[in-house]
């Protein structure tokens, strides 16, 4: 009778379905509104965890949304509102150009949440929050992985930080909650710690993922072999991702609901970080990867001084450019600008103007980068 009931009211109403023999529905029911959601979140929410309900602080004041909490919001911004995110798809995760089955910033990005959103749902802490962080995290990389920091250090008072940068230059325009932007800030173990346990999470989520799938790729490649772990990190976690990424997920959550700590008992700690330390002698490290790196500094330095020398503002997304007009060139003004521009490029879109503009030899570039269709 209710299944009758509610395709009569379909018709009547006419409402449009996705398949002409569409029935799966619901009872008509009102909507949940978000303080409807923020009331049932916070009742659910451990003690200690970010409430949605009193905050949505933003830099510039905003009507809260009618139906999305205020880091759902920050998610939705970050996944829509920028070309930072979907550009991560063409930055270096550890492969330069990788191949479609090596991670890139973007994929490195989605497996983090999945580890953080794994984490904060079963410690009860804030699963929006933590995702919208895990997002966002890296989205001040720039072009060919961490060497990208080397580069534009050269230019940036204290130092180029892709989390600091992240937060404070890329992400600035779309306005977002201080507790998305501090865990994007101080995400990274270098810097001090987040203000919030979510923020610890993506700490710890970040260093998990990274550490497990950049092995996974390796081995794809022939760089190093399962038999090559330390046997600590074997013999507590395993030699496949799926082993690792469960053993480290479940070691925060248990360490986390057990003490109230967001960490991880020093047994399976000790684990990661010898796992870490492996990585960065094998893979990271090799000859390969560091005249690698090499490469890319050289080039995205050339690229940052020649766009600095420009007499016009450069197409910034999101920012505005013609405050900037008259600014002159080679100028601290025209540096960070370069930065910027230089720094949300992609891989390919970085070397093609290296050789376009600045008549790189093709044979100097990383092995697999293809410029086909560009220059």
């Amino acid at each position: 009778m209710q299944g009758h009931a509610r395709d009569a009211t379909a018709a009547g109403h006419g409402v449009r379905t996705a398949h002409a023999d569409s029935h799966a529905g619901i009872d008509p029911v009102p909507p949940l509104t978000r303080a409807e959601r923020e009331a049932i979140e916070d009742h659910h929410l451990a003690p200690g965890a970010t409430r949605s309900l009193g905050a949505g602080h933003r830099a510039l004041e905003e009507e809260p949304d009618p139906a999305r909490t205020c880091f759902e919001r920050d998610r939705d911004r970050i996944l829509h509102g920028t070309t930072a995110f979907r550009r991560l798809a063409g930055k270096t995760q550890v492969f330069v150009f990788p191949e479609d089955h090596q991670r890139t910033r973007l994929t490195h990005a989605l497996e983090v949440a999945q580890v953080a959103t794994s984490i904060a749902r079963a410690c009860r802490l804030n699963v929006a929050l933590a995702d919208a962080i895990a997002l966002g995290h890296d989205c001040g990389h720039g072009p060919g992985g961490h060497a990208s920091e080397d580069a534009f250090s050269l230019y940036v008072e204290g130092g180029y930080d892709h989390a600091v940068w992240g937060a404070d230059v890329v992400l600035s325009p779309l306005n977002l909650c201080v507790e998305t932007l501090d865990g994007i800030r101080n995400h990274s173990w270098s810097r001090p710690a987040p203000s919030t346990p979510e923020g610890e999470v993506v700490s710890w989520a970040d260093r998990i993922a990274y550490v497990c799938h950049d092995f996974e790729d390796a081995v794809h490649v022939g760089i190093v072999s399962p038999d090559d772990l330390p046997e600590l990190v074997r013999e507590r976690c395993g030699d496949t991702r799926r082993s690792q990424l469960g053993a480290f997920i479940g070691a925060v959550v248990d360490a986390t609901t057990t003490s109230g700590t967001i960490g991880m008992a020093e047994p399976m700690a000790e684990a990661l970080a010898a796992f870490r330390r492996f990585n960065y002698e094998n893979i990271y490290m090799r000859p390969e990867s560091v005249a690698q790196a090499n490469l890319v500094i050289d080039v995205l330095r050339n690229l940052v001084e020649y766009y600095a020398d420009l007499p016009e503002p450069l197409p910034l997304d999101g920012f505005d450019t013609v405050s900037r007009i008259g600014r002159p060139p080679g100028s601290p003004e025209a540096l960070w600008e370069a930065v910027t521009y230089v720094g949300g490029m992609t891989d390919r879109y970085a070397f093609s103007h290296a050789v376009e503009l600045l008549g790189w030899d093709r044979s100097r570039l990383p092995l697999g980068i293809d410029l086909r269709g560009l220059v």
